[in-house]
């Protein structure tokens, strides 16, 4: 008999009307009730679409299968075919919620935020659940705010304020951990590496504050680190304040060599503290105990001290922290407090803070080039060129001195509490206010009950949320949590990455034929998946690319050359070739520097920002030619987390497409089995995420459909 109805029901009815005749089979939601009549009470809707007029049952009908069709093309990232479908069911069944919802959702990963606010605000006026609200609600204001926000770091003025939002505790009830945290060194995924001088160790710790992993050093073990900082090769500089030497470290903490050893001589050192590393690899030691700074060159050989009085310049008494910015030094003095200024061959050229400082411990950069500093028992920055000092947070408690601090990928303050046997956590006010900005991104179910969902991780700035691990996710299905959840990775860990390049086909570039081939020849060397080359003429198109270097060449080199060539429809096309690949990807555009004048024709500045930076893709420029990057290009670059780069700068443009794959991306997937029946796969399954780290929040709510049976 069951088989039967089943058999009628494929023939007969349709699923999805079989969804609307009978909304309590399973549990799953009702997505388009019909009109109810007074006298029937709420819970006899589905029965009641028996006795509606013709009309109404085939526009709910209708309605239900574009709402299907188009979280299906969502699901496949044909957000353009997802957008016609959603705006066809509203045509059959005005104002429903759900799909205005998934309408916004469509807009918004094409970029179009302004019109996906406004779907999101009729929701709004048309839910009925407080639940629903607060969700819209938040993410209306998530996606409106940050809009005209800058990230904090990177803000030239405002007055940022940090308060604590965590610990990790060195030692509990349960036992030690570590003793004596004197230094912090955030790393790209997330994690932080801290010398413990109390215990002798360095820690790699998660962001749970997990020990990840304990080194030790040598055989004979660390005498008392004190600082840590990385080389631009990857490798790890640990400072000994005891043993008066520096170790070297691979990047995962092993143990290769000394630099230096106790003494008074050139390249000796009395209780070396704070280390600095230049963008050239040098390293900048202080040797507190001699009173100077000691420079060696990446392979540790001694190059010079400097730091000794001299003419303008007293001298350092207690030289603490110690920061490289361009081709300046910066070096504080705990004793004097005050923060003086070198160039790179040690000559004093200045003082940068005189004032307003109460006993200053490390350095480190912070984004947007400012200083920030551990202050005794606050954290403050610095801008190197105006000397404003802000206060950004402090900690309270009797029992406190910083001595190092830095900011992790999250945009958190990480501080070590030397005397507090902690590292404690700081997170700006306005960002513990906001929670996270969680997106259910991709559900795929084609394995059903076996469920998998992609999700990504942001703040209100649209900086992904790094570190996570499974248990910081929560998923439930109409407020149960799910069976077998199981996280499967996330994408900041992995070291694959798409690249999609656009070459400008313009008047100006096809004189330069042999430069965007090196251009793609470089940019291959690096060792990305080439997804696409996308050429960007009067109508954009992809290139075929044959096989080795040849084909390389060709594909650079061809194509039609116009004075109307179009970047928005090529940066659409290029971005639209990444989507179903790796999480990490940019489009990289070799260009003479300048949009056109047809650039933005199709699509704005904004739009094409807010499409790639909503997808996850940077976007890069390769400068070929004498041109100068255009203001619209350095936006693209900085709003997505990309960059400018000439094709013939001194180091190349290696350095630059290797960085793609060092990007943070906050994209995570896990999996569940479902409990909920099917309807045949005419049931639209609801699922939430909630995502938990310390002290903040976030959480998506969306549904999906399980395969036709």
């Amino acid at each position: 008999m069951a088989k039967e109805f089943r058999m009628i029901s494929r023939l007969v009815f349709p699923a999805l009307l079989f969804a609307c005749l009978f909304p309590g089979f399973s549990g799953a939601q009702e997505i388009f009730p019909a009109p109810e009549p007074s006298r029937l009470p709420s819970d006899s809707r589905g029965a009641n679409y028996l006795n509606s007029p013709g009309p109404g049952l085939n526009d709910t009908v209708n309605a239900q299968r574009e709402f299907r069709l188009g979280v299906q093309a969502y699901n496949r990232y044909a957000f353009n075919e997802a957008i016609l479908a959603f705006e066809r069911s509203l045509a059959f069944r005005p104002g429903e919620e759900l799909t205005l919802d998934w309408l916004g959702r469509a807009y918004y990963r094409s970029g179009l935020e302004d019109t996906a606010i406004s779907q999101w605000q009729s929701a709004l006026g048309r839910s009925r659940s407080f639940s629903d609200q607060i969700l819209l609600r938040s993410r209306i204001e998530t996606v409106r705010n940050r809009r005209s926000l800058i990230p904090l770091v990177s803000t030239a003025g405002g007055n940022p304020r940090f308060v604590e939002s965590g610990r990790y505790p060195g030692r509990t009830a349960a036992g030690v951990y570590f003793r004596q945290p004197s230094s912090v060194l955030p790393m790209e995924d997330g994690t932080a590496w801290v010398t413990a001088y109390g215990s002798n160790e360095l820690l790699r710790m998660d962001v749970n504050g997990l020990v990840r992993r304990r080194v030790r050093g040598p055989v004979n073990g660390f005498d008392r680190p004190y600082d840590v900082v990385e080389a631009p090769d990857g490798r790890l500089y640990v400072s000994e304040y005891r043993g008066g030497r520096v170790s070297v470290l691979s990047a995962d903490g092993t143990w290769l060599s000394y630099i230096g050893s106790r003494g008074r001589g050139d390249g000796m050192f009395v209780g070396p503290q704070n280390l600095a590393v230049d963008e050239d690899g040098y390293l900048y030691v202080v040797d507190y105990g001699n009173r100077r700074i000691s420079k060696f060159d990446p392979e540790g050989n001694f190059i010079f001290s400097f730091g000794k009085k001299e003419y303008g310049f007293n001298g350092l008494l207690s030289p603490t922290g110690i920061v490289c910015l361009d081709q300046r030094v910066f070096v504080a003095d705990g004793v004097y407090k005050q923060i003086y200024t070198f160039d790179r061959n040690g000559t004093y050229t200045g003082m940068l803070v005189e004032q307003g400082l109460t006993g200053p411990e490390s350095l480190r950069l912070a984004l947007g080039g400012k200083l920030l500093v551990a202050d005794t028992n606050r954290v403050v920055l610095v801008d190197p060129d105006s000397s404003v000092v802000t206060e950004l947070g402090a900690i309270g408690g009797g029992n406190v001195r910083i001595t190092g601090a830095g900011v992790d990928k999250n945009g958190s303050i990480l501080a070590a509490n030397f005397q507090g046997d902690e590292v404690t956590i700081l997170t700006e006010v306005d960002d513990m206010a906001s929670g996270f900005f969680v997106q259910i991104d991709r559900v795929i179910a084609d394995r059903f009950p076996l469920v998998t969902v992609e999700l990504s991780v942001q703040d209100r700035n649209r900086r992904p949320i790094m570190g996570l691990d499974g248990r910081n996710f929560l998923l439930s299905e109409n407020n149960r949590t799910v069976a077998e959840q199981t996280f499967l990775g996330a994408a900041y860990l992995s070291e694959n990455y798409d690249v999609s390049v656009l070459v400008e086909r313009s008047a100006e570039t096809s004189a330069l034929k042999d430069e965007l081939a090196a251009a793609l020849r470089d940019i291959n060397a690096e060792g990305p998946r080439l997804v696409s080359v996308i050429s960007a003429g009067q109508t954009p198109v992809r290139e075929q690319v044959g096989a080795g270097a040849s084909g390389l060449a060709a594909a650079a080199r061809g194509g039609t050359y116009s004075p109307y060539w179009r970047l928005d429809q090529g940066i659409r096309l290029a971005a639209t070739d990444l989507l179903p690949g790796e999480k990490k990807r940019a489009v990289v555009f070799v260009t003479s520097g300048s949009p056109g004048e047809r650039g933005f024709e199709s699509y704005s500045l904004s739009e094409l920002a807010s499409y790639l930076s909503n997808n996850g893709i940077a976007f890069y420029a390769v400068i070929v030619g004498n041109g100068r990057v255009s203001g619209e290009i350095q936006y693209l670059c900085g709003e997505t987390g990309g960059e400018a780069v000439d094709l013939y700068r001194p180091r190349g443009i290696g350095p630059a497409i290797r960085s793609i794959v060092k990007k943070g991306s906050g994209s995570y997937a896990v999996s569940y089995r479902s409990s909920l029946p099917t309807n045949f796969g005419g049931d639209y399954l609801p699922i939430e995420a909630e995502v938990y780290l310390l002290e903040r929040s976030g959480r998506d709510r969306t549904g999906y459909f399980a395969p036709l049976e």
